[in-house]
């Protein structure tokens, strides 16, 4: 073997994987070495005979595990962006060795003995408040996961761990076969009536690629969601639909249902086990909204909101279909976004298509770094030196106003086979402060846009631009990140408090200041004209009502999972509950998209779904506050939000934070107002 480039500190710019060395031989022995090495500096403090303090013990344990991190963090990385079956199996290899190494810690008696010694003495230590939150974090990180608990427990506990791990990355898996191993082709190009030429010619491209003749549609995103607005062929648009929410539920292979059935179970198991009543109980109590109640009770009243404005606007789009060649009593659901494309281009004069030419991604790109510029004072400098992981990947320093460096950020925009659906941010190094030196973050945003074709670039619609600045804003909490506990920093922060970031960024899209600054027609150079801008904004809550209730069919069932005890029902039968409140659509008989869900089953978010709503009423209180102030020019707001924010992470509960930036907290009315559901 080579020398092995995971066995120690990286040899490149700020440190930055050397992605091009690391061979798929390297990642077993380096997990090995690293978990040998954590195994050695926990034992150490364990078995440390001074008392314990402060710093001999929380300090020391959470400056643990970075030989083991240098090669995790890579290899989780390329398995969700650039992934294949050898990796996938080296995955499957070390997941049940990295849940036992995490176990091994959290259920170490004499570790926890320190723990909870330094932990009850806590009045007495005069720490900081980062320091405060390090302690408290770190002794709920081991009682919450069974470090009270008796050995027979533990055992049972371990069993739960290592088999959770091993199904959630099944999960992932099944979804990426299932995404990847279907194609729709198209021999007569009359079916493709109504597809923009940008479709035709990207469909046209993926059957040469795959050696088929004609056009070929995918379950990408690019692929999937243009034929889903724009063909006219009814037939079509029902098989494709069928495919994509079909993923999972087809008794394969690559099959979901039981896989879900037995993590929910083995979810509540185990809550059970800690002394919680259920998964969602054992979540929500380190969470913003504290309880499954309080949740449970913000989505109903959301759904209160909600569900007039969207009876009123699916009869609105059925009259329109039905005046417009529609011939059924109620549409379906693959003729929603058809006729609602439709719809919006007779009220607002805007499609997809009328706004794509000024959305190309390189302007896109350039526009989010200008307005990270104009609010934060940070530059992004291309950097061509930075290892990638694969050519199409972009690799940039990010330098704070007077020239120090902040991060390194990487950019992945276009789908390929071994990438996961979706869009997500991520570290592949985080943030933290040791020995009076600021170890800055390496950080990563990945989605699934538009391709190129032969004959134009990569051109957005303006849901792909809003998605674009949705993960930088993440990025921007992960690269601004300013604590002095890695555990603590960046987006290590309650799930109803890490959207706030993303979404205040996705708001900046509807503004004329912003979108001035990039969106420029990509032939003519031309800005984007104002009347167009005007249609963007009026466009915001076009459908807001259906779209409300899409995210709370989401968030309600996720709790229905996760907030009561199993009792066996199927994957449809739960769906069927929420449905019953919040989906006006007829059911779709061989489809379920829990079987695709994969925020929950193979993400963080179980019982969290319902953050992206919460932090709703966060980021829309939050951006009235820079609107109110100058907007772009809102400096004193930026570097509140900055400060109180971005910089802090984890370091204090997240309302004290809003507070802090806010000076009070948040109030419901502004996302209210935005939705056009304030009564």
């Amino acid at each position: 073997m080579t020398t092995n480039p995971l066995l120690k500190p990286f040899q490149t710019l700020h440190e930055t994987a050397p992605f091009p060395l690391i061979q798929n031989e390297h990642y077993l022995p380096a997990i090995t070495e690293g978990i040998a090495a954590g195994r050695k500096e926990v034992n150490a403090i364990a078995d440390n005979k001074d008392n314990p303090t402060f710093a001999n013990t929380i300090v020391a344990l959470e400056r643990t595990g970075d030989q083991l991190s240098r090669a995790t963090s890579v290899l989780f990385n390329l398995n969700a962006a650039e992934t294949s079956p050898e990796l996938q199996k080296i995955v499957k290899e070390v997941s049940p060795m990295l849940t036992e190494y995490g176990n091994d810690i959290t259920l170490n008696d004499k570790l926890f003995a320190r723990i909870k010694s330094v932990y009850e003495h806590r009045a007495n230590l005069k720490l900081d408040g980062e320091s405060h939150m390090l302690l408290e974090k770190t002794y709920k990180r081991f009682a919450r996961n069974g470090a009270n608990l008796n050995d027979a427990d533990k055992t049972m506990l371990r069993a739960i761990d290592k088999e959770l791990s091993q199904l959630s990355i099944q999960f992932g898996e099944n979804v990426l076969n299932e995404t990847n191993e279907y194609v729709m082709e198209v021999a007569d190009e009359d079916e493709l009536s109504g597809l923009p030429d940008f479709a035709k010619e990207s469909a046209k491209k993926v059957a040469q690629e795959k050696n088929l003749t004609g056009w070929a549609f995918t379950l990408q995103a690019p692929s999937y969601g243009p034929f889903m607005q724009y063909a006219d062929n009814r037939a079509l648009r029902e098989k494709l639909y069928r495919a994509y929410n079909g993923r999972g539920f087809h008794g394969d292979k690559n099959d979901n249902q039981e896989i879900i059935k037995r993590m929910v179970q083995l979810r509540y198991d185990r809550a059970n086990l800690l002394g919680y009543k259920t998964h969602a109980d054992f979540v929500l109590e380190e969470s913003m909204a504290g309880s499954s109640e309080k949740v449970q009770s913000f989505l109903d009243e959301l759904v209160q909101y909600a569900r007039p404005a969207a009876e009123s606007q699916l009869n609105e789009l059925t009259t329109y279909a039905q005046a417009n060649g529609f011939t059924g009593d109620r549409i379906e659901q693959w003729d929603y976004s058809y006729y609602a494309e439709k719809l919006k281009k007779k009220q607002l004069d805007l499609d997809d298509e009328m706004l794509r030419p000024y959305f190309e991604l390189d302007n896109v790109l350039q526009g989010v770094f200008t307005v990270a510029n104009k609010l934060y004072g940070i530059t992004f400098n291309e950097n061509s030196s930075i290892p990638v992981y694969n050519p199409e990947v972009k690799a940039y320093e990010v330098f704070d106003q007077n020239g120090t460096f902040l991060a390194v950020f990487y950019g992945d925009y276009f789908p390929r086979a071994g990438k996961r659906s979706g869009a997500w941010m991520n570290d592949v190094q985080g943030q933290k402060i040791v020995n009076g030196v600021n170890l800055r973050p390496h950080i990563v945003n990945v989605c699934n846009f538009t391709r190129p074709t032969e004959t134009r670039p990569s051109l957005l619609t303006f849901y792909e631009v809003t998605t674009l600045f949705h993960e930088f804003g993440h990025a921007l909490h992960g690269m601004l990140a300013n604590g002095q506990y890695e555990s603590l920093s960046g987006t290590s922060v309650p799930r109803d408090f890490v959207e706030l970031p993303s979404q205040v960024m996705e708001n900046w899209c509807y503004t004329p200041e912003a979108l001035n600054l990039f969106a420029k027609h990509y032939q003519t150079g031309e800005v984007i004209p104002q009347s167009l801008v005007e249609k963007i904004r009026a466009s915001q809550n076009f459908m807001a009502g259906i779209a409300n209730l899409r995210q709370l069919r989401f968030g309600l069932t996720d709790m229905y999972f996760h907030d009561r005890q199993p009792t066996g029902e199927s994957v449809t039968d739960v769906e069927s509950h929420a449905d019953s409140l919040v989906n006006l659509f007829p059911r779709v008989s061989g489809t379920s998209f829990s079987t695709a869900f994969s925020h929950i089953f193979a993400g963080g978010y179980s019982a969290g779904y319902y953050s992206y709503k919460w932090s709703e009423v966060l980021d829309a209180d939050a951006f009235e506050y820079f609107q109110q102030n100058g907007g772009l020019g809102a400096k004193e707001v930026a570097r509140k939000f900055r400060q109180h924010v971005l910089e802090k992470g984890g370091s204090e509960k997240p309302m004290e934070l809003y507070k802090n930036f806010r000076g009070r907290e948040p109030s419901p009315q502004a996302m209210l107002r935005r939705s056009g559901l304030a009564l």
